[in-house]
């Protein structure tokens, strides 16, 4: 894996101050798809490590069935709706996004070998929607009608 190379300066205090509030867990559209799920009766993991990849863990997951769910952030992981590129330091931002993506594909990879079913939502997808993929596919890892309504 390529090292990263030394952070540029930034190039101004607010943006400096608008990247350090940026979350890395828990964002709001991960919290209200885990909150449908946890609605429909499901019980979930939070920031599962990837078995056999040092530092990388999934948003939530099912480890039992084998389900991992991640939460992409549209800039931080290059959605084709609306990923932007910065003007500042361009070069090492594209570099960073590019990193960032292959690494994504790399991790599904490895899980899918792994056996694990892998599910990626971008935030700017509905919850209902994400929720709604989740419990399908949980009730399908389960040998259960996926369709089935919640109890």
């Amino acid at each position: 894996m390529a090292r990263v190379p030394d952070l540029p300066l930034p190039s101004s205090v607010d943006v400096s101050r608008r990247m350090s509030r940026q979350r890395s867990r828990d964002t709001d559209p991960e919290r209200a798809v885990r909150r449908l799920v946890h609605a429909a009766g499901f019980r979930y993991r939070l920031q599962v490590r990837v078995p056999g990849l040092a530092r990388r863990t999934m948003d939530f997951g099912f480890p039992r069935e084998r389900l991992a769910v991640f939460m992409d952030g549209c800039f931080w992981h290059g959605c084709p709706e609306h990923a932007t590129s910065p003007r500042s330091n361009a070069a090492w931002w594209r570099e960073k996004l590019d990193r960032n993506m292959a690494r994504d594909a790399e991790t599904t990879a490895h899980l899918h070998a792994q056996g694990w079913t892998v599910l990626r939502f971008w935030e700017h997808e509905a919850p209902e929607h994400a929720a709604s993929v989740v419990i399908a596919a949980l009730r399908r890892r389960r040998g259960e009608h996926p369709d089935r309504p919640s109890p």
